[in-house]
């Protein structure tokens, strides 16, 4: 029964009250935090392998996708405002399902939010190189790209990709204000950016291009929705700021369905018009869809701004993914599941400074050497899992803490919750099989740490 000890929630709830950690957002900067981690690497990039695989029914999988968030995301806020505590879902599952699984959960997070910083910056280190090039500058082909990632040429470092992790590793370090502020800028400005595609592109659609509109049939739909579903992680990194929010109770609910709510309604937007424009078959091998879309339409002038917007968009990605990182190894490290220097706060900065630096260093190492179809092939998996535990996790939180105060309560339990585990299995079931084998054993090797460290280890004990 140790297995499945957990934590008191009243007990949780007054230790964050007095956390060290600085209260310093509030719900615009939890909405805009949210769209910082959501649109990135998935409207600018994912959006043309999607419709390889749906054709113009991407539309479909992106409303599929995100009705799985949603129905998450309603459990998520119920949690956050009921447990305000960082952590996550980590946090939420410790409380309820137990120990065990409140580690499986925690281990599972830092390959999500780890490995979508890494890839993201390899995604921005692409961007990044097609800008210069437009500028006639270019890096040595040896620092582009990690070993092995370019068929042909000899490369050894994606020196970008590990230059913008260390960057963004030091402004997570030195403060949640700071770090709030440039994202509330850089995500005006690509919301702003994906807007104008908008405006633009809309005259251009050719509605023959939509026809037909399914053309693999739902199957498409669904392989394509379990791929975009990458381009919706993120919102649950807004309940890892929970101990830094001036009024989480209030303000965690608006920030985790807002964001996802404006994301969704982009998404499907920037897609209806993206294959509307360009015949879907010809997004093949393109790792640049939007602004390829505004190049077929003659507009080379807003290209290069969808350009620039997905450099700030990857910006944010990886900013809001490493700091949602660094939380949840906080509050594991905080319980006694990992070593107690990685909870330690930095006397000024009020940050967990040395995991910040220690989390930046290995994930920008991967950037730099891993190739950026390997990085991605967990994370989905990962999220799935996480969104299925967090959507059981409420029923329970409803049957052992009915006298628990709750700001927002989730509507429809246990059927909405049970709905959200459904949808999230069935979208696992579409991923491959190589992907389900590099997730077990990375599973299996977090069992082992728990049983020879954090069982021992765990302030439970």
């Amino acid at each position: 029964m140790k297995l499945f000890r957990t934590k008191n929630i009243d007990a949780m709830i007054a230790a964050s009250g007095v956390s060290q950690l600085k209260k310093a957002l509030g719900p615009v900067d939890l909405i805009l935090m949210g769209i910082g981690a959501i649109i990135g690497t998935g409207i600018f990039v994912l959006t043309g392998t999607g419709a390889l695989t749906a054709g113009p029914a991407l539309t479909l999988s992106f409303v599929l996708a995100a009705i799985a968030c949603g129905l998450s995301a309603l459990a998520y806020a119920e949690f956050a405002s009921a447990i305000p505590v960082s952590g996550s879902i980590y946090t939420y599952s410790y409380a309820t399902l137990g120990e065990l699984v409140a580690w499986i959960i925690g281990w599972d997070l830092l390959l999500e939010y780890g490995l979508a910083a890494s890839a993201v910056s390899v995604g921005w280190s692409g961007y990044l190189q097609s800008l210069l090039h437009g500028f006639h500058i270019d890096l040595p082909t040896v620092l582009t790209a990690a070993p092995g990632a370019v068929p042909g040429k000899y490369t050894l470092i994606n020196l970008p990709a590990f230059a913008i992790m260390m960057a963004i590793t030091a402004l997570v370090s030195v403060g949640v204000a700071g770090f709030a502020r440039l994202n509330n800028v850089l995500v005006a400005i690509k919301v702003g950016i994906v807007l104008l595609f908008i405006v633009v592109g809309v005259g251009y659609v050719k509605p023959a291009n939509w026809t037909p509109f399914m053309p693999f049939g739902f199957n498409g739909v669904f392989n394509a929705a379990a791929l975009v579903f990458f381009a919706f992680i993120g919102f649950d990194a807004v309940s890892s700021a929970a101990e830094e929010v001036r009024n989480p109770k209030r303000d965690l609910p608006i920030g985790i369905i807002g964001s996802l709510a404006v994301c969704t309604l982009l998404y499907v937007a920037v897609s209806a018009i993206m294959t509307g424009i360009v015949p879907f078959a010809q997004f093949a091998g393109v790792d640049h869809p939007v602004s390829l879309a505004l190049q077929y339409a003659g507009q080379n002038w807003v290209a290069g701004f969808v350009d620039l917007g997905a450099i700030l968009g990857m910006t944010t990605v990886i900013l809001v993914m490493t700091y949602g990182q660094t939380r949840v190894i906080f509050a594991m490290s905080r319980d006694g599941l990992l070593p107690s220097g990685l909870s330690k706060v930095h006397p000024r900065f009020k940050t967990p400074w040395l995991t910040t630096w220690l989390v930046g260093f290995v994930f920008a190492i991967l950037a730099a050497l891993v190739p950026l179809n390997v990085l991605a092939e967990l994370i989905n998996i990962g999220t799935l899992a996480a969104f299925s535990l967090v959507s059981i996790s409420v029923i329970v939180l409803r049957k052992t803490r009915p006298d628990l105060h709750r700001a927002f309560r989730c509507p429809g339990v246990p059927v909405l919750p049970l709905v959200a585990v459904a949808f999230c299995v069935f979208l696992m079931c579409h991923l491959g099989a190589v992907t389900w084998t590099a997730f077990g054993i990375w599973l299996l090797i977090g069992l082992a740490i728990y049983f020879v460290y954090s069982r021992k280890h765990s302030a439970l004990a």
